[in-house]
C-alpha cells in the first residue's frame, strides 16, 4: 500500500470519528424552554465602525423582556455607530484608545463588561441577528456552565457566497467536529480535550463577577482568535465551557460577497495564534487528504475507493450542513466544489497570517501561539488591569 493511500486512510479515520460526534448533539436552543431569567442581563456589544449592522442587533434586544440592559462599547468609530446606538437607547460607551499590548475588541468588551449592572452578561457582535429569547435561555444554561458560546444560522448574499462560506465551514467541521457541549455540567479535564475546545465569540454569555475574577479578557488580550484563546483558557482555570447550537433564535450576516468571505473569514480560520505548529500541519493534512485530494482526483478521472467513500461523506455534511444557514441553497449543495480553495486558503491562513484588523495594525507578537495565552505579561508590556486571582473550583 502506498504511503499516501495509508496517511488519507488514518485521516478518514479521524474525520469520521469527530464527525460521529455528531449523532450526540442536543437539540437546537428554543425560545420559551426556560422562562424568563431570575437575574438581570446585560448585553455588550463592540462596535467599531457598525453603523451599516448595528440597527438589525439592537432592535431586537432592545425590545426583548429578558433583556435589563444593552450597552455598546464604541471602540473610536469612524462613522455614525455611536449616535444610531445612542438614538435606539442602547447606553453607549466611549471606549478609551487602544492601550499597548491589546487587540481592539478585547479592550471593548473589557471595558463594557466592567460597565454592565447585570450579574449576567451576554456578548453579542454587531452582526448578529438575535431573537426573543436568546439571552434567557443563554441566562438558563448558566445554572450548570460558566461559559456558554452559541452557534448562529448564517445568512449568505448569494451561491457563490454560501458555497465558499460552507467549505470553510466544513474545514472547522472536520478539524472540530460538530457544535456541542465538550462535558455538559462539568469541566474538561484532559489537556488534549482544551486545545481542541471551540467557542463562537460571535455569542457568549457568563457571570460578571466570575469573568471579573478571572481577569479573562486582560489574559488574552494579545490574541487575534480572541474568543477561541478566552475559552481554552477559562476551561483550564476550571470553567465548565459549552457550545450550544442557537440557530433558531440567532443569525448573523457576517459577509457582503464571496469576495469578503474570502478575504476576512479566511484570515481567521486557521486559529493560527491559539495552535501548535503541530496541531496546525495535522490540520492542514487532515483537510488537504478527506477533503481536497479526492475533488482533485475525481477532476482528473482517477478516483480511488476511498476518495469515493470521503466524496459520500462529504455529501452527507452538506445535508447536515442545512441547518446551519438561513436560506441553505443550491452554493451549499456545490460547496464541496470549492474544497479545494477552501484547503489552499486555511493553508494560506497558516503561513502568512493577518495582523491587521478594522484599520489597526497588530504586528508579529499577535500571530504567534503561546502554550498557554494566560500569563500576566506578554511581549515587554504590563497588564492594564490588576491580576487575576487564582480560581480553585468550577462550582462556585
Amino acid at each position: 500500500m502506498r504511503p499516501l493511500t495509508v496517511l488519507q486512510a488514518a485521516a478518514a479515520a479521524v474525520v469520521a470519528a469527530r464527525l460521529a460526534r455528531g449523532r450526540h448533539r442536543p437539540a437546537p436552543l428554543s425560545a420559551g424552554t426556560s422562562g424568563p431569567p431570575a437575574e438581570r442581563v446585560s448585553v455588550v456589544i463592540p462596535a467599531r465602525d457598525e453603523e451599516a449592522r448595528l440597527e438589525g442587533c439592537l432592535v431586537p434586544l432592545l425590545g426583548d423582556p429578558a433583556v435589563g440592559e444593552v450597552i455598546v462599547v464604541d471602540d473610536e468609530s469612524r462613522d455614525g455607530t455611536a449616535r444610531l446606538a445612542k438614538g435606539l437607547g442602547a447606553v453607549v460607551v466611549s471606549g478609551a484608545p487602544l492601550p499597548d499590548g491589546w487587540v481592539g475588541k478585547q479592550w471593548a468588551l473589557h471595558q463594557g463588561v466592567r460597565a454592565a449592572t447585570g450579574p449576567i452578561v451576554v456578548m453579542l457582535d454587531a452582526d448578529t441577528r438575535p431573537k426573543a429569547g436568546l439571552c434567557a435561555e443563554l441566562a438558563a444554561l448558566l445554572r450548570t456552565c460558566d461559559l456558554v458560546s452559541a452557534g448562529p444560522r448564517f445568512i449568505c448574499g448569494g451561491a457563490v457566497e454560501q458555497a465558499l462560506h460552507a467549505s470553510l465551514l466544513a474545514t472547522l467541521v472536520y478539524r472540530f467536529g460538530p457544535i456541542g457541549p465538550t462535558r455538559p455540567g462539568g469541566p474538561i479535564r484532559r489537556e488534549a480535550a482544551v486545545e481542541r475546545l471551540l467557542v463562537n465569540g460571535q455569542c457568549m454569555a457568563f457571570r460578571k463577577a466570575r469573568m471579573a475574577d478571572a481577569d479573562g479578557f486582560a489574559r488574552v488580550r494579545h490574541h487575534l482568535t480572541d474568543d477561541v484563546a478566552l475559552g481554552r483558557l477559562l476551561a483550564r482555570d476550571g470553567w465548565r465551557v459549552a457550545f450550544v447550537d442557537a440557530g433558531p433564535l440567532l443569525e448573523v450576516d457576517m459577509h457582503t460577497s464571496a469576495a469578503n468571505v474570502w478575504r476576512e473569514w479566511g484570515r481567521s480560520i486557521a486559529l493560527r495564534d491559539v495552535t501548535p505548529a503541530a496541531r496546525l500541519a495535522g490540520d492542514l493534512a487532515v483537510v488537504w487528504l478527506t477533503a481536497a485530494l479526492p475533488v482533485l482526483r475525481l477532476a482528473a478521472g482517477r478516483p480511488t475507493p476511498l476518495d469515493l467513500g470521503l466524496l459520500a461523506q462529504r455529501l452527507l455534511l452538506v445535508t447536515a450542513l442545512r441547518g446551519s444557514y438561513v436560506s441553505p441553497g443550491p452554493g451549499l449543495a456545490a460547496s464541496p466544489l470549492l474544497d479545494v480553495a477552501a484547503a489552499a486558503r486555511l493553508t494560506w491562513s497558516v503561513l502568512l497570517p493577518a495582523r491587521s484588523w478594522r484599520g489597526r495594525d497588530y504586528g508579529r507578537k499577535h500571530g504567534r501561539h503561546r502554550r498557554r495565552g494566560d500569563g500576566r505579561r506578554h511581549g515587554g508590556f504590563r497588564p492594564a488591569v490588576r491580576p487575576a486571582r487564582p480560581v480553585r473550583s468550577a462550582a462556585r
